[in-house]
C-alpha cells in the first residue's frame, strides 16, 4: 500500500507534513540545531507512532476478549546511538492497562499478537533496535 506524507519548509527547521488523509504534524529542532522548538522531533514521532501501532492493536484485542479496561497507556523509552544517524537501538514499551477483573494473560496475549504479528511501526523499528516490553494492570479507582 502507498503511503504519501509531504513535509512543507514552514520556518528555519520547522516542518509542516501532511498526512494522505489530511492530518498536519509540526516538526522542528531545537535552538541548538537552528530550530525554534515549535513542533514534535521526528525522532520522537518514530515512537509516538510505535505506541500508537502497539495500542491501538492492543486494546482492539482486549475488546474483543471482554476485558472491562476504563483506562490503558504506554511509556515508550527509546535509547539511540551516539553516532549518526544516531538510530534507536533500544525501546522499552510499557503498557499500562486500568480495569476491573482484567486477565493478565490475556494482557499478555494481546501484546504477544500486537509486536510478534499486527504492529508494522514495531517489526520496522526492530531493525536497528531491540524492542523489551512490560505491563502494569491498574486497578479502576471507580471500583
Amino acid at each position: 500500500m502507498q503511503r504519501i506524507v509531504t513535509a512543507r519548509l514552514q520556518g528555519s527547521m520547522r516542518f509542516e507534513a501532511t498526512t494522505r488523509t489530511g492530518h498536519v504534524v509540526m516538526m522542528d529542532g531545537g535552538p541548538d540545531v537552528g530550530g525554534e522548538d515549535a513542533g514534535a522531533r521526528p525522532y520522537d514521532l518514530l515512537l509516538v507512532g510505535l505506541a500508537g501501532c502497539t495500542g491501538m492493536d492492543v486494546i482492539s484485542i482486549l475488546r474483543k476478549k471482554r476485558q472491562r479496561v476504563t483506562g490503558f497507556w504506554i511509556d515508550v523509552d527509546g535509547q539511540r546511538s551516539s553516532e549518526h544517524p544516531k538510530v534507536y537501538t533500544q525501546i522499552a514499551v510499557h503498557y499500562h492497562v486500568q480495569g476491573t477483573g482484567i486477565d493478565p494473560a490475556a494482557v499478555e496475549r494481546a501484546i504477544q499478537l500486537s509486536e510478534t504479528t499486527y504492529c508494522s511501526a514495531i517489526a520496522s523499528l526492530r531493525a536497528s533496535a531491540t524492542v523489551s516490553s512490560a505491563f502494569t494492570i491498574h486497578p479502576d479507582p471507580e471500583g
